[in-house]
């Protein structure tokens, strides 16, 4: 029998535990990921909300920046939610920030609203249920980049070859179906 996926959560600051949860459920093995010894034993990786300039302060303290960069690079699936979508972003506003560059979006942070805003939705197309907590909004979107949902007409969920990035938190709702889709191998409901 093949061992199942292991797929890692960067468990520095955040919001991993449910994500970890999201990828057990289905079958797959969540690996809470802090060192790069731990982030070199997985086949794909999530980087959760949370706070995304806390999560620089720390990727930089545990020396994981050139690690992760390198593993995001290499072509394995990544999902960026929320948080992880500003560290992803090629340019980050509201206030600006340093970020990765993996995807080649604008962000603006806390766009969707505060803390006290946080609403659910579902995207235009009523495939995906939409958390959004002090969520990023995308602003612009480059040429390589696919739009795979929208809410009110605003891309929420983008890929840009291995990497997607999500401004709401798909995590918080009972459907697996985007963690199914990058890292089980099935893709979204159309």
């Amino acid at each position: 029998m093949a061992r199942p996926r292991r797929i890692g959560v960067l468990a520095l600051q955040g919001g991993f535990a449910p994500h970890k949860q999201a990828l057990e459920e289905l079958g797959l093995v969540g690996s809470e990921v802090r060192t790069a010894a731990e982030l070199a034993e997985v086949d794909g990786l999530v980087l959760p909300g949370g706070e995304s300039t806390t999560q620089l302060r720390l990727l930089g303290r545990h020396g994981l920046e050139a690690a992760l960069d390198a593993f995001v690079r290499s072509g394995r699936p990544v999902l960026c939610t929320c948080a992880g979508l500003i560290l992803a972003a090629q340019k980050v506003s509201s206030p600006a920030q340093r970020s990765f560059g993996w995807l080649d979006v604008s962000v603006a942070r806390n766009a969707w609203g505060r803390q006290v805003d946080s609403f659910i939705a579902r995207d235009d197309r009523e495939r995906l249920q939409l958390v959004f907590i002090r969520a990023p909004r995308i602003i612009e979107v480059g040429p390589q980049v696919e739009v795979l949902a929208t809410y009110q007409g605003e891309p929420v969920l983008c890929r840009q070859g291995s990497v997607y990035g999500a401004t709401f938190h798909p995590e918080l709702t009972p459907d697996r179906s985007l963690h199914q889709a990058l890292f089980g191998g099935q893709g979204l409901p159309s």
